[in-house]
């Protein structure tokens, strides 16, 4: 686990989430952007276990297309670069 999920795990549990939810959510939440958004998210207020599942798969969305973006953005601007290359040779 990242620095960031065992704080998520930490606060978790402190707030009184079950330890294996709070295990398996820690799980998926594996990355400091992940975990930093959902410690954001159950800091404030004490949410249904739904709720929290809900958020987690809406983190884990976002950064899947954050991801994907990138990608697609590199990819365009390699295709740039080879076009660039053509007309100048």
């Amino acid at each position: 686990m990242s620095e960031k999920s065992m704080q998520l795990y930490d606060l978790m549990i402190r707030k009184g989430y079950p330890e294996d939810f709070t295990r398996l959510i820690c799980a998926e939440m594996n990355t400091d952007f992940t975990a930093e958004r959902m410690i954001s998210y159950v800091s404030y207020g004490k949410h249904r276990l739904e709720d929290i599942a809900d958020e987690m798969l809406a983190i884990k969305d976002f950064r899947e297309k954050i991801k994907n973006k990138h990608i697609s953005e590199h990819a365009q601007a390699s295709l740039n670069d080879i076009y660039r290359n053509i007309n100048e040779t």
